[in-house]
């Protein structure tokens, strides 16, 4: 991991080279966008993100799509959680920092995200607690 860029950004060293990746499936409030306000919880957001990859060395999934319209790659990220292993989107989706946001073909965890933000919704988390 290099750093984190918000929510639902980090960069990435690949092979010696910085990537840009962009998680797929979800979508956090934008916190860094050029000439946008900070939208509600956006820091927050960026702050769970970088609790959950900084310094951490990071496993990088493809689904069928390798980059946006942007050049970012699209990953699924994933973290070391012990035994296990955690989807950071999800997690962040869980905690209700993101949103649930597709679009096909990639939408292999489509249904776990669906129900992880369920969940923060039916709780009141993050986005979804009271203002």
């Amino acid at each position: 991991m290099v750093r984190v860029v918000d929510g639902d950004t980090v960069i990435v060293r690949v092979d010696g080279r910085d990537v840009r990746v962009r998680y797929i499936g979800m979508d956090t409030p934008e916190s860094v966008k050029p000439d946008s306000p900070v939208e509600a919880f956006g820091r927050e957001a960026s702050a769970a993100n970088e609790a959950l990859v900084a310094g951490r060395d990071v496993v990088l999934e493809r689904d069928v799509s390798d980059t946006d319209r942007y050049g970012r790659a699209l990953r699924d990220v994933w973290i070391r959680d012990g035994a296990g292993w955690t989807l950071v989107g999800l997690r962040l989706a869980r905690l209700g920092y993101a949103r649930v946001s597709t679009f096909p073909p990639d939408v292999k965890y489509a249904d776990r995200l669906l129900a992880a933000e369920r969940a923060a919704r039916d709780e009141g988390r993050g986005l979804w607690g009271a203002p």
